[in-house]
């Protein structure tokens, strides 16, 4: 028996291959089962956050929280009016014809019109709380609810001047969540401010500010001072709540100011407080009772310091008085300067209008005033405002 004699080049071309193919397999055999691997692809998201990122996502949780809390007892309100519209007098029959259009020229045809609004649910009997200028002139009003049902509602009553308006609804017991009422007073400027509504018709949304102002006065001839947030409140979301991070309704939307029409950051509300003052008294007689003095007031400035040699700014000084009304019988005269009310001290004429509104008609106030320097003690009987 012979032996052939082995190569030794071509063991060791054998083993050289071998070594080239593990290199080339390696990192595919090995993906993903090696820490310092490359290609491994890490996609567990347990890293730990920074103590930055901890808090910004509490504060999502927060805002999650509120929404989820407060959006049943939040509300979209259609409503819907027929309207007499007349024909324009010089329409041609043969246009009339060809567009489907009917009727003669100055003739009258009847039209819907439809608005869309806002509102809370104030309890579990079916009242809702919205603007006056969401139902004015209208017919008809459909409440529907974050579930999409939806209920018929009847118009319990309305004021103008605070522009708010009380609707009932039917519906079965347990069905409604009412809002958690705040307390305005205690509103700060910097506060979160949260306004959830219908703005052009998108319901259930929502949008985060905080409070630009408070007390913020001579917006309108309401004499009512708003809460004013840069939080986005476009048409839609009027009657809807204004919130606390707390999830507490601390205004109803009103009005924007805008140059473009929408929403530009200046948005303002009016305060609970006055909103649910207003709102029980339309529920216990259908109507606001408004005390008034007639009284036209400004703020204690520079000038009135100096004009009238006053201590300080505070008070609210007498700029107009109404003939034949309280103050004119009172005796107060132009540029008295009314610094307490009821033993309440005034800082500025919006605390007095406020005194007064929330006052009873009839019943005698005591004041105090500042004339040439002197200070003097009267009375003054609020009576009913006149239309």
């Amino acid at each position: 028996m012979t032996f052939k004699k082995s190569n030794p080049l071509r063991y060791v071309a054998i083993a050289f291959s071998f070594l080239l193919l593990g290199t080339f397999l390696s990192p595919i055999l090995t993906c993903g089962n090696s820490s310092e691997n490359p290609l491994q692809l890490k996609a567990d998201g347990g890293e730990k956050l920074s103590p930055a990122q901890t808090q910004a996502v509490a504060l999502e949780d927060a805002f999650q929280e509120v929404f989820d809390r407060v959006s049943p007892s939040v509300v979209s309100i259609a409503t819907e009016r027929t309207v007499n519209v007349r024909i324009h007098p010089f329409s041609d029959p043969y246009f009339d014809q060809f567009f489907g259009r009917s009727g003669g020229s100055g003739q009258v045809m009847k039209q819907k019109q439809y608005g869309l609004g806002s509102g809370i649910v104030l309890n579990e009997d079916g009242y809702i709380m919205t603007n006056h200028h969401v139902i004015q002139n209208m017919d008809k009003f459909t409440v529907k609810l974050k579930n999409k049902k939806e209920f018929e509602a009847k118009l319990i009553g309305a004021d103008e001047t605070a522009d708010i308006a009380l609707l009932k609804i039917d519906a079965p017991k347990g069905t409604l969540t009412p809002s958690l009422i705040g307390d305005s007073q205690k509103v700060r400027v910097g506060n979160w401010a949260i306004a959830i509504g219908a703005p052009l018709g998108f319901e259930q949304s929502f949008t985060v500010g905080v409070v630009s102002a408070i007390q913020r006065g001579g917006i309108d001839a309401s004499g009512l001072s708003y809460i004013q947030t840069d939080a986005a409140i476009n048409q839609g979301n009027s009657g809807g709540p204004l919130l606390n991070i707390r999830g507490e309704v601390i205004g109803i939307n009103r009005l924007i100011v805008s140059q473009s029409g929408g929403s530009e950051g200046i948005g303002f509300a009016i305060p609970i407080n006055e909103a649910r003052r207003v709102a029980e008294e339309i529920k216990t007689n259908g109507k606001v009772t408004r005390p008034w003095i007639g009284v036209g007031l400004d703020p204690v400035n520079e000038k009135y310091i100096e004009q009238l040699k006053l201590k300080d700014n505070k008070g609210a000084v007498v700029r107009q008085i109404m003939k034949g009304s309280p103050a004119d019988k009172a005796g107060l005269k132009l540029f008295d300067v009314i610094v307490e009310i009821g033993g309440k001290q005034i800082q500025t004429p919006e605390e007095l209008v406020s005194f007064v509104r929330s006052s009873k008609t009839g019943k005698p106030i005591e004041i105090k005033i500042i004339r040439n320097k002197n200070e003097i003690l009267t009375s003054i009987t609020p009576e009913q405002k006149p239309n």
